[in-house]
Formats: structure tokens, C-alpha cells, sequence
């Protein structure tokens, strides 16, 4: 019983690591959209922009996800990674119906998310 609360509580600090990773991903992302409406941002400003939101959100989330869980902190940094970078992409999806990037791009995307979070956890 005591095993299976323990197992809930990780649980939660997972969901709790990822809206918290959400809420640093809109301030962001919020701070990115205010400098390209004052300022004439390149195209490579802004996607090193998204690119440092996505990273920055999953470490501070996997380090988190790795101060409250204290067992195989690197694992729970890397699931917290990667349930972002699913998440993420299920919502780019139902928003737009297409492929938000290309295969590759994804796969860039997914492996920034998941080592982000990893070392998070790493580090914690």
C-alpha cells in the first residue's frame, strides 16, 4: 500500500513538473512575442528563441521533477522531457491539423526535450 502512494506521488509531481514547465513556456515564449513586436527579430532569433524555451522549461522541470522524487532522478528528468515534447506536439497538431515540422525537426525537438530534462534531474 505505502509502495503503491509513493508511486501516486511521483505521479503528481510529474503533472506538477509539466504545467510548471508550461507556465515558464508561455512567459517565454510572451517575452519573445513582446521583442518581435518592438524590435525587427531575424527568423534565427526567434527560433534560438523557441529552442531556449523548450530547453530551459525541460530542466527546470526535470530538476523539479528530480528534488521531489530523490530515486533515479535522471529517468524522471528524461520521462518529463519527453511528456512534454508529446504533449507539445499533440496540441501543435489539433491546432493545425498538419505536420508542425518536418521528421527531422522533430526528432531534434524531441531529443533537446528529453536531454534538457534529463539533465535536470541529473542535477538536482
Amino acid at each position: 500500500m505505502d509502495k503503491a502512494i509513493r508511486q501516486n506521488t511521483k505521479i503528481i509531481y510529474l503533472f506538477k513538473g509539466l504545467l510548471f514547465s508550461y507556465i515558464i513556456t508561455a512567459f517565454i515564449l510572451l517575452i519573445l512575442s513582446f521583442l518581435m513586436l518592438k524590435l525587427d527579430l531575424p527568423s534565427m532569433v526567434i527560433s534560438g528563441g523557441i529552442n531556449f524555451a523548450y530547453i530551459i522549461s525541460t530542466f527546470l522541470a526535470g530538476f523539479y521533477v528530480g528534488k521531489k522524487v530523490e530515486v533515479k532522478k535522471f529517468l524522471w528528468g528524461l520521462v518529463m522531457g519527453v511528456m512534454y515534447f508529446i504533449i507539445l506536439m499533440l496540441i501543435s497538431l489539433l491546432m493545425n491539423r498538419v505536420s508542425p515540422l518536418p521528421l527531422g525537426g522533430l526528432f531534434t525537438v524531441l531529443v533537446m526535450c528529453g536531454l534538457s530534462g534529463m539533465l535536470g534531474g541529473m542535477l538536482s
